[in-house]
This record gives C-alpha cells, structure tokens and sequence, in this order.
C-alpha cells in the first residue's frame, strides 16, 4: 500500500460521512486539504485550565478530572439526568446529559478528560449541557512515563458545533497513520540554508507534536511552503503577461497638445510614474501596473496622459469607476481637463447602469463604432452588451472595490489590453508582496503645488459631550466664510431595519469593542437635526447616498461643485473622487465605525484647493479601545502610508485585504503579511531565483504540486484577471 497522497479524495480516506462534514464546514476535498487545517493552539494533559475563569456563555475547551457521577429521575417528566461534576484544582463545574445513563459506564471518578462546550449557568452554579468530551487514554498513560505524558501537546483546531476539535484530530491522526509521500515544495538547498523541515515531517510536527519545542520550526518551515508557493504563483502569472503580445502604443501629438495646455506643472512623482507608464505602453507586452497614491496626488491625470497616448492610435481607454458618482465625476474632471479642443476629438463618453435606455443606447453606440476613444463607466461597462472597436487600456479606479472577475470581464473585451490599476488606499510592502505581487507597483507621494492642507481633531463625546454643540457651531462658521461643508454618516437611516445595508460603496467596518452595534446617526437623522437647528435655517442643506437614482446624484453634485449646497448630508459615497476645492469641512458622525484608511479617503474631501481644510471625527468611542485608537491614529498625521501601516496592525490583514482580492491571495494558513514581512521577501527572491533558472518548474515537481494544489483552477483565474 502507497498510502495516501495529498491530492486522494477525503471521501475515500475518511469515509463519505466524515468527508461530507468536512467540506460543509470547510470546503475540504482533498487530504492536502485537511492536513493544511493546522491547529490554532495547543493545549496539555497536564494543563489546568482555571474553571474560575470561565464566563456564562463562552464556548471553551478545558482539560478537567471526573470528580463524581450520578443519575437521578427527572420530577416532572419520565427520563433521567446524568450529573457529572469535573475539577482543574481551582474550580469546579457539573456536566448534564438527559436519558443517557450509559454514560456512567466511561464518565468515571478519577479520570480525565478534554470536555468542550458552551457555559451555561444552573442554580447560580456553572453547568455544561450534552458537552463534547473526549476522555484521556488511562493504559496509555500507565505505559508512558506520566510526565511526558502530562506535557504531550494537544492540537486544538478551528472547529464548529458540527465538528469538535477531537473529532478533526481523530481523522488527522487517521490520515497520518497512512500517509504516504509528501512532495516537498521547498528545494532542497533552501530548506538546508534555512534549516527547515522537509514537509512530511513539517505535518507531523505540527499535528502530532511529541515536544513543544517541535511546533516552531514546523510552523516555520509550512510559513515558508505558503509564502514561496504563494510568491512563485505571482510571477508564474506576470511571466505570463510578458508572454503576450501587446499593441505598441506610441505617444504623439494629442500628449503634446494636452501638456502644453496643462495650467500647472506635473509634480515630481506625476513626471516619473508617468515616464514608466509610457515606456510600459510601447513594450512587447501588456502593461500591469498599479499606481497609489495619497488622496489628491494626481492620479487621475497620470491615467489621463496613458489615455492620450493610446488614443494617438486610435486605441479606446475604459476607466472603471466604483460609483455612479465618481463615475460622472472623473467625466467631467476629464473633460475638463481636456479642454474645448481635445475633448470633442476624444469624445469622452459616460456609461452607467442608471442612464436612461436611449441616452445609454447612444453612448454604447459610440464607444462600439470607436468615436468614443475614453469611456467612463460603473459596472454597465461589463455587460455583454457594451462592446469596443479597439480597446487599449483598462484604467480601474479604487482597485479594493472590484473583485477579479469583473477586471477580467472589462479586460476580455480588448486583446491583450494594458491595464492600469488606481487605488488612493496606500498599500503597506507586504501587502502589495503579498496581494498585487504580479503587478509593478508605482507610487506618487508628492502633492500638487496649492493644496492648504488639513486639520484634523477628535471631538470625544464619552468625555467632553458639549462638544457636540460646538462641532455644528464651526460647521456654520465654515458656511458664513462662504465655504461648503460636508458631513458623513455610516449608514442612510439609523431608525431603519435595513440601516445597516450596503450603500453603493464598502459599508463601514463591522463594530468592533468600544463601538455599538446599530448606528445612532444617519443621514436621515442628521439631516432632520440640521433641519431644525438654528444656525442651519437659512442654509442651503442636501443629502446624498447610494439608494437615490444617478440622475438624482448627479444632479445632487453638479450643484455642490457649482456651489448652489451649503452643507451636503451623505454617507460614504462621497468617499473618494468627489473633487469640490470650496469645500472645507468635513464632519464625520461616529467616525469610529469606519476604517482608518476609509476615514483617510474621507478626509480628502476637504483641503483639495486653496481653502484650509478641517477634519472633525466626532466619537462616543470610550478611551482605549481599538475602536477610539483608530479615530486617534487618523487624527495624529495626514500620511496615508503610515496609517496603512496602523490600519494593518490594528485591523489584521484578514480586513486590509478584502474580500474583493478572492483566491488563494487572502487564504493565508499560518502565514500573516503583518508579522512575516522578511519571510515574504526572502520567498520573493527564492522564488525569481528558481523561476529564472526554471521558468516552467520542470525541475521543481514538489514546488509546481504545491502550487496546483493551494490554487485551484478557479484561484488560478482570478490571479490571471488582475
């Protein structure tokens, strides 16, 4: 018998049941799939967890001894209750199993055990009801020497109320008893130079450990299996790019008219990105570069150049915006930009989902025939009835808020197009390592010449309540200037059931300790306290969010750019792009329930022109919880690369990368982008090392199983769509 290899159905090493089980709670399918199911902690024979400390309603793993056991009948119906009392030395707690006495038979005095469920409380004592248990083997114990095996590590794994950790450990060890080969991903000279494990005895270590010193380096050596497996998959995939052949696009007289007429010089970074911009769009292969930049930095005008050059071949740009209004924005701010001359050559063209059925028809009419050479759109540019002449260039624009199909779906309708990924979220190295590790990563740090900058404050409410007063009495002041204010809620209607629903952005984050669960402060709510307030009576106040029609929004931000809005309500669909250089103030209403990057983006609202800007989060968010730390760390600088650097650290890397980043790139087993920024690097330069020597891993089989493993063929897709 060869035994099991990591790509054997689990239904046919652990039986349909079992393997059912599995897949519904974790998606397993494999015996990789399993075995890479490693324990979250460890637990000891030995160890005593303090009773004492458990709290009504935690759902915990202890290691206890039977004190007693006893059954007695129930008083008012038929059946019996079996009592077991168990200890740790500290404490004590009763376990209740109702009509089954045959429990007596195992659940003896003096034995011990590993009891898991949920605490709850009966005649003001601690009580399980119907726990799962799994007792200590006594002959076992008698055999080895008590100590050892007192200090024996227990694996505890992620387990659900349908599958305990003992009954994944139970199939583990069944797995492992008859595992055969394990392909090691990791060649042979870098596991030497890095004294790790090979991966069989990797597995065993950290499943079936004998010693704690023994989970270290299996842990270790498995980071190091993610991160080059994960590393060599991103070039593996820009190695694929560059084998396409791409349509040289030379720059020529529309970029040369445009720079003449530009009224302001490009700012240092703008000049370099886009000289790289330029070389990537004449090279034999399509582009694939991200650009970030802090909010304002001038992205827009960098894709905008990239546009001009492709369009001097009579080649169409599709920019992809995540709203209708940033959408309608970055039309006019590029029509604007073009001036009378270029802009009827150019044709800039707008295409969402909320036009009305003959205007929509007319624009699609024009981006097919190939008058339309910059289109602007929202997810209507991905339907399969938007077609292109000759589509060169694919701008996205807040890359965080499209999966990778959509990409894809945009991409596909061109051949080969280059693509030119926008986000204003800076994106610590590890990440964009981690998740854009097949793009080229271009930054823009310097701001445009003008900008009067921003002031940022925190009014704590828990604290200083009468701020609240004065946050509405400054709001005014702004107005009186002859300036607009903004202010931001998290949700559209606090009062509704469906408060918490998306807008047409990222909702805000999920509360978090220090925060309330239902928001107190919508736009509805914020805009009938306004409505009524004093200093507000004679303004001019409107509200935005994502549930109005397009026409109503865009109506709603014509008159805010023009200065016909005093003060605009809105959620965060003002979040990113809106561009109102009058605009001075923004207050953000419970800004502890947003994120720090989302509360960055939204502070670039204000400050975008000659007019100071001000920054006014507005917290109930007692002092020292994560959720006041992350409105304190926006308030303390205005460098987005920091505060992605703080946005990680206190969120984790799990929220920081997104769902919209599907596959294997946020499926991290061990590894965290936090923690493992060196092992990510060195995995990087391992993997160029082997891939240029390499190029197809013919002589990496272990390192080329990995990949096909840990990527299926969906996971694959997605990071061919980037």
């Amino acid at each position: 018998m060869t035994g099991y290899t990591l790509d054997a159905r689990l239904d046919g090493a652990v039986g349909g049941k079992t393997a059912k089980a599995l897949e519904r709670a974790f998606g397993m399918r494999t015996v990789g799939d399993l075995l890479s199911h490693y324990p979250r902690r460890y637990a000891k024979r030995g160890e005593l967890t303090p009773i004492s400390s458990l709290r009504v309603g935690d759902l915990v793993t202890i290691v206890a001894e039977i004190k007693s056991a006893s059954e007695r009948r129930m008083q008012n119906r038929r059946g019996s209750i079996v009592e077991v009392v168990i200890g740790d030395g500290q404490g004590e707690v009763s376990l209740t199993f109702f009509n089954q006495a045959w429990r007596l038979g195992e659940l003896r005095a003096g034995r011990r055990g590993i009891f898991a469920g949920k605490v709850g409380e009966y005649r003001g004592g601690l009580q399980f009801a119907h726990p799962e248990y799994q007792l200590l083997d006594d002959e076992s114990e008698a055999r080895m020497n008590v100590e050892a095996y007192a200090n024996l590590p227990i694996p505890i794994y992620p387990a659900t109320s349908a599958l305990s950790t003992w009954q994944i450990q139970k199939t583990i060890g069944l797995i492992l008893d008859g595992l055969g080969e394990v392909p090691d991903p990791l060649p042979e000279d870098l596991r030497q130079r890095h004294k790790l494990l090979t991966a069989r005895d990797a597995l065993l270590r950290i499943h079936r450990p004998d010693f704690d010193d023994q989970i270290p380096p299996a842990r270790r050596t498995l980071r190091m299996h993610e991160a080059l497996v994960l590393q060599t998959a991103l070039l593996q995939q820009r190695q694929f790019v560059r084998m396409l052949s791409a349509v040289k696009r030379e720059p020529g007289g529309l970029l040369e008219r445009f720079d003449a007429e530009l009224p302001f010089p490009l700012t240092p970074d703008q000049e370099s990105v886009g000289a790289q911009v330029a070389v990537d769009l004449v090279g034999d292969w399509p582009m694939n570069r991200l650009v970030q930049g802090e909010v304002g930095s001038g992205k827009t005008l960098v894709a905008l150049r990239a546009m001009l050059q492709v369009a001097q071949s009579g080649g169409q740009s599709a920019l992809i915006a995540p709203t209708e209004v940033l959408a309608a924005q970055h039309l006019r701010s590029i029509a604007k930009m073009l001036g009378p001359e270029l802009a009827p050559q150019l044709m800039p063209t707008l295409l969402t989902g909320q036009m009305g059925a003959a205007e929509r028809r007319k624009a699609a009419l024009r981006v097919a025939a190939g008058q339309a050479l910059i289109v602007v759109g929202t997810h209507a540019l991905l339907s399969d009835s938007t077609t292109f002449a000759d589509l060169g260039l694919v701008v996205v624009d807040e890359q965080h808020r499209f999966g990778v199909e959509q990409r894809e779906t945009l991409r596909a309708k061109g051949t080969s197009p280059h693509a030119l990924v926008l986000t204003a979220t800076p994106i610590p190295r590890t990440v964009a390592m981690t998740v854009f590790g097949d793009l080229d990563v271009s930054t823009i740090r310097t701001m445009p010449q003008g900008r009067a900058g921003i002031d940022t404050f925190v009014a704590p409410l828990d604290e200083k309540p009468g701020w609240f007063t004065r946050v509405w009495e400054r709001a005014a002041e702004e107005v009186a200037k002859g300036h607009q204010v903004f202010v931001v809620c998290a949700a559209i209607d606090a009062e509704s059931s469906s408060a918490a629903s998306k807008d047409d952005v990222e909702p805000a984050d999920a509360p978090v300790a220090g925060e309330s669960a239902k928001a107190r402060w919508g736009v509805v709510q914020a805009a009938d306290l306004l409505s009524r307030h004093p200093l507000f009576a004679d303004l001019r106040v409107e509200i935005l969010h994502g549930r109005m029609s397009g026409e109503e929004k865009d109506a709603i931000m014509r008159a805010v750019a023009a200065g016909e809005v005093d003060v605009l309500v809105a959620t965060t669909v003002i979040e990113v792009g809106v561009d109102v250089p009058n605009a001075s103030t923004i207050v953000i209403l419970e800004a502890d329930r947003f994120g720090v990057s989302q509360l960055h983006q939204l502070r670039g609202r204000v400050g975008r022109g000659s007019v100071p800007g001000l920054c006014l989060l507005v917290t109930e968010a007692q002092l020292g919880t994560p959720a006041r730390e992350r409105v304190e760390a926006v308030a303390e600088t205005l460098d987005g690369f920091q505060l992605a650097e703080v946005d990680l650290e206190l969120r984790g890397e799990g929220d920081v990368l997104g769902d919209a980043q599907s596959g294997a790139r946020t499926s991290l087993r061990l590894l965290r982008v936090v923690k493992d920024g060196d092992l990510i690097a060195l995995a990087r330069q391992e993997a160029e090392r082997i891939l240029d020597a390499d190029p197809v891993l013919k002589m990496h089989p272990g390192l080329a199983s990995a990949i096909e493993r840990r990527l299926d063929a969906a996971e694959r897709a997605a990071m061919a769509r980037n």
